[in-house]
């Protein structure tokens, strides 16, 4: 006879789910012809016993006893087209190696008590990595790339950087082992290649356990570290104690690449699967439209939406993330039509009820403030999106800039991107010069280059090559909007980045040069550190006003006033491109009396402080002399391809 019903219920999970003396199961296939659960709790054996029953909605489902924690399991799908083997699409991990068997899981990973609370959207400072080669310590030796626990040892030195989010590429499984991570397959498993192998756990344990230590913490045994759930959990709970939010990236608009038979496609196995092409209509979770080399999701059906919503739920609830980033949703809404602008407003408004104040951060292209309007309204009900005008005209200023010559830049144009049309606040756009797509060195190198060899293409080091470099940071760092660096933006890194280290291991990061002592890493290194504390320091940064005051392209000269509406905390920015110091530049200021020079650039020359930086010796002093729109102003001294930072003496 089927499996037995007991623990069934309308609201049992989708997955399989450890209860009383066994677990259930339960899996969408509203056209196979039958679904049994099977694994080592009983052989892998497709038998009476094993076989679920289905509702009216198409849900398969049953209790099987005698099941226990860590033991591996699949679906036997038998449907019109096939039959065959299946994936649990709800698996919570998968046995190595991929593709392989699905393991059921209890959470009971041992999370440490924290204070942490994740920050205001206005405080976010997002730091982008990809978990595969952020940090890659073991490939010379064992051809391994990063991993969760690799990142993990990294949290230290984001510390001290002042990020206040870390942003992970999709770390959903994937079929191949090196990959940006969009084109996954599992979504409710971590990639286990970013895991380390229980046969190297040990070589991690000390030096993890001392990141709990020197936080006052108990410390991890080495049991709750096996298997890439438990090690993502970790990242995650070790951010938190270093005071660090944790947003994944994940891809809702279009799942795949190479699926593979057991995987979510044609998962009922309904005919079609081996046409030429395809009949994709009948692969359950699929349209016939095609993106990025993978399927688009149907979003008229309801499973499918609520399949990924979820994904969402679970991913929040499982690893305690502060947030999500969704990709391109604009594919969503194009490709998806008409139903994928619905779906955003369901996952939003679940997502909001579900977990209030994650961070719901959505891409689209071009840029579209409806995206991050509230569901009442129409909006998709998102809280960020990326935005590109400020990231272009950066890119385009400091290209120009590095030409040699001292003509005019853009400057008007720089300033006029500052704020993107449409949008109230300015935590609802996320900027910044660089990013994973824009500066990856794929096979014909048509993507941009890094800010420092933009600033400099002969020599990213040179001086004027550095003084662009933190210009082009800097600025994203005090614009409006939530700034977000890429990884080794913030120690001057010049080259483009892959995702695959056995096609480019050269453009590892170079920490090695960071770690060896380069100077101009350093010096970079401790310009970004000081800056982001600024931000922090400084409510004007973080806040919703903003007016270009004086922006003059010959000159080469921008001025940026920024404050806290209804309340002032003024703050001045001046950026200057120009190849030589102006010793008697006169700028408007909001009020008369002493501004304090709070920071300089130029100071991050030959070691912090620079001795032969060229400023205002730490004050100015405003007179009632009308400029600029303003009423008071003050001459100071602008150093070449520089920025000041000034604050009204409280």
């Amino acid at each position: 006879m089927p499996a037995s019903l007991e623990y069934i219920t309308d609201q049992t999970p989708l997955g399989a789910h450890l209860i009383g003396s066994g677990a259930t199961f339960r899996v969408w296939a509203p056209h196979a012809l039958a679904v049994h659960a099977c694994g080592d709790f009983n052989n892998f054996q497709h038998e009476a016993d094993s076989l679920l029953t289905v509702d009216d909605r198409g849900y398969w489902r049953g209790f099987i006893p005698g099941v226990r924690n860590g033991q591996r399991y699949k679906f036997w799908v038998v449907g019109l087209g096939s039959e065959g083997w299946k994936r649990d699409p709800l698996a919570r991990e998968l046995a190595t190696p991929y593709p392989s068997d699905c393991i059921i899981r209890q959470s009971d990973f041992p999370w440490h008590p924290t204070t942490f609370k994740t920050p205001a959207f206005a405080d976010w400072i997002i730091y982008q990595l990809h978990v595969g080669v952020f940090d890659t310590p073991n490939w010379e030796t064992r051809r391994k790339g990063g991993t969760f626990l690799d990142v993990a040892l990294k949290l230290p030195y984001l510390s001290a950087l002042g990020v206040t989010a870390l942003q992970l590429l999709p770390i959903q499984e994937f079929q191949s082992t090196f990959s940006l991570g969009y084109n996954g397959t599992d979504y409710f498993s971590p990639e286990m290649d970013f895991a380390i192998e229980d046969a190297h756990l040990t070589e991690y344990l000390s030096r993890i356990n001392q990141l709990l230590v020197d936080q006052g913490q108990p410390v991890y045994q080495e049991n709750d570290l096996r298997g890439e759930m438990n090690q993502l959990k970790a990242l995650v709970d070790l951010s938190h104690l270093y005071g660090m939010a944790v947003m994944l990236d994940v891809v809702y608009n279009h799942a795949g690449g190479d699926f593979g038979d057991e995987s979510i496609y044609f998962f009922d196995r309904q005919p079609g699967q081996n046409d030429q092409p395809p009949q994709y209509r009948n692969s359950l979770y699929f349209t016939e439209i095609g993106h990025a080399g993978g399927q688009v999701f149907d979003f008229s059906k309801e499973q499918v939406r609520e399949f990924l919503i979820e994904n969402a739920t679970f991913l929040l609830d499982e690893y305690r993330i502060d947030g999500l980033r969704y990709d391109q949703v604009s594919v969503i809404d194009h490709d998806g039509k008409p139903h994928g602008w619905r779906f955003c407003q369901e996952l939003t408004d679940v997502l909001h009820g579900h977990w209030p104040g994650a961070l719901h951060h959505a891409e689209y292209w071009g840029v579209n403030p409806f995206v991050v309007t509230p569901t009442a309204q129409g909006g998709a009900g998102f809280d960020t999106t990326l935005t590109d005008g400020l990231r272009i005209a950066i890119r385009r200023v400091i290209s120009q800039a590095n030409n040699g010559l001292n003509g005019p830049l853009p400057m008007t144009a720089l300033g006029d991107s500052l704020w993107p049309t449409g949008f109230q606040f300015s935590y609802q756009f996320v900027q910044g010069p660089e990013n994973h797509d824009l500066v990856l060195r794929d096979s014909d190198n048509s993507r941009e280059q890094r800010i420092a060899r933009l600033s400099d293409p002969a020599d990213p080091r040179s001086l004027m090559g550095r003084r662009r470099s933190r210009v082009a940071t800097g600025l994203g760092l005090v614009a409006p909007g939530i700034p977000m660096l890429f990884m080794g933006q913030e120690f001057l890194e010049d080259k483009q980045w892959s995702d695959n280290l056995a096609w480019k291991p050269e453009l590892r990061l170079f920490w090695a040069g960071l770690e060896a002592g380069d100077p101009a890493m350093l010096d970079h290194l401790r310009f970004c550190q000081d800056l982001i504390q600024l931000r922090r320091r400084l409510p004007g940064l973080r806040g919703d006003g903003l007016r270009v005051s004086h922006s003059h392209d010959s000159n080469r000269v921008l001025v940026i006033h920024r404050w806290v509406p209804g309340s002032g905390q003024d703050v001045v920015i001046v950026i200057c491109l120009a190849n030589t110091p102006y010793h008697t530049y006169r700028i408007g200021l909001p009020q008369p009396g002493k501004w304090r020079e709070v920071f300089n650039s130029d100071a991050y020359e030959n070691g912090f402080p620079n001795p032969h930086a060229v400023g205002n010796g730490g004050h100015v002093w405003a007179e009632e002399s009308i400029a600029h729109g303003f009423l008071t102003s003050a001459v100071l001294t602008l150093p070449a391809n520089g920025f000041l930072v000034l604050t009204p003496e409280s």
